[in-house]
């Protein structure tokens, strides 16, 4: 079940950093819907080097479920792989919490496309993939 839970993990975390990659590279296909709008304006326009770095963190997310589930062997021991993938459930549900502004469970800007998208998708995504990172990354039972 781990097994199925990890890759079902990393396959999201890749979709996620290639969709970024796409972006990266001049995509603009819902890109828009991946960034806060206050007023009617975007909160802010990332650059191409920001968004490349957001889709090599994802990737790097992959890797590190990968390897703590066992997939892919690093030269580093099991707890500190699996103490990163605990880094990161934290900082994913810190994601979902947001910034208690923009973004987030307790953002205070809605009723806009970025808003619904986070709240139906974005936020519980953070989520449900911070749960299943530990869940995923666990020691083996005997």
């Amino acid at each position: 079940m781990e097994s199925l839970l990890a890759a079902s993990l990393i396959f999201v975390f890749a979709v996620l950093a290639s969709l970024h990659l796409y972006w990266a590279v001049g995509g603009r296909r819902a890109f828009f819907a991946a960034i806060p709008e206050v007023d009617g304006a975007l909160a802010f326009v990332p650059s191409r080097f920001a968004t490349l770095t957001i889709a090599t963190v994802l990737a790097a997310c992959a890797a590190v479920v990968a390897a703590s589930a066992g997939f892919l062997a690093v030269p580093v021991p099991g707890t500190v792989v699996r103490s990163l993938a605990a880094g990161l459930s934290v900082v994913l549900v810190m994601r979902a919490i947001g910034d208690f502004s923009l973004f987030g469970m307790f953002k205070k800007v809605d009723g806009t496309y970025f808003a619904e998208m986070d709240s139906r998708v974005y936020s519980p995504l953070c989520l449900v993939l911070a749960v299943g990172a530990v869940v995923a990354t666990l020691p083996p039972q005997a």
